[in-house]
């Protein structure tokens, strides 16, 4: 994986025949636009593909199916795993990018959306769409790609009640303002990202974000509450997690695809923060996939 560099601030031009952008991908999983921020709000569905999401100063794995809203401002970045894809060697998704103004447009112009503008409006955070309302939103989202203009502004008028009124959200990154310690976090999220397949040494994290080893254990154990090297080892199992859910690759290829160097170690690295080994825990995810 390529480093990851400082974000970015776009702005997505919409064509003036539309009032908000939508663009459905099927690349390579390395064309994926880096971290980056803009002044609009942002609707995400991974059709297929798996990794790691960073919004602001929080770094997770992610699989396909998941729907994220972010609000105007949020840094985010979605980094895909090169051995998750389809059967053309590609990763998909779907993003409908629209501005704050489109919502007061609509609250305006259709009283009927009043409420449920004025609730999602009230959204800071990245949210995670979760519960009974996901797989809607999957086919409604799936649906644009084949509709007109009018056909997809009718269905993004449908979505926006319900997530304004979706119950069962999970905060997947916070909107707050950007400090030192922030961007310090940040840093230390892209060299995990970078070089968690690698050997790494304390000493290497600390260089990376211009600190010394002493001073780096104190800001990361304040900042995340765990050392870096239990940080570390939590983020490749679950980037083993994703390997053993949805490749074919043996769990030898996978203990080495995620940094550890020594079989035994990676499964009892895993069975202690999962609690089972990692064949259990591919037979039982694809027991309850089948």
């Amino acid at each position: 994986m390529e480093a990851i560099e400082n974000v970015k601030y776009c702005h997505v031009e919409i064509d003036d025949d539309k009032s908000f952008f939508f663009d459905h991908v099927h690349i390579v999983w390395n064309e994926q636009i880096s971290f980056h921020q803009s002044d609009d709000w942002e609707l995400s569905y991974v059709i297929t593909g798996s990794g790691t999401r960073v919004v602001g100063d929080n770094m997770e794995t992610f699989s396909k199916g998941e729907i994220i809203l972010l609000p105007p401002n949020l840094a985010h970045g979605w980094y895909f795993d090169e051995n998750v894809h389809d059967k053309h060697g590609k990763i998909e998704n779907i993003t409908i990018i629209f501005p704050d103004s489109f919502l007061d447009k609509c609250a305006i112009s259709f009283p009927e959306l009043k409420l449920q503008v004025g609730r999602l409006k009230e959204i800071s955070n990245g949210m995670s769409i979760k519960g009974d309302i996901l797989p809607l939103m999957q086919k409604l989202m799936r649906s644009m790609t084949s509709q007109n203009n009018i056909e997809q502004l009718s269905t993004l008028l449908r979505i926006i009640p319900h997530i304004s009124s979706a119950n069962e959200m999970q905060v997947v990154g916070f909107a707050k303002k950007q400090t030192r310690m922030s961007g310090k976090l940040q840093e230390v999220h892209r060299f995990m990202l970078t070089h968690y397949q690698e050997k790494i040494t304390l000493n290497d994290a600390a260089k990376y974000v211009g600190m010394n080893s002493s001073s780096f254990c104190s800001f990361f154990k304040r900042e995340k509450g765990i050392s870096f090297f239990t940080a570390l080892n939590e983020y490749r199992i679950k980037c083993s997690c994703i390997m053993l859910r949805e490749t074919d690759m043996s769990i030898a290829e996978i203990c080495t695809a995620v940094g550890f160097n020594d079989i035994p170690y990676f499964n009892r690295t895993f069975k202690r923060i999962k609690g089972e080994t990692p064949q259990s825990y591919r037979s039982r995810m694809r027991a309850v996939e089948a």
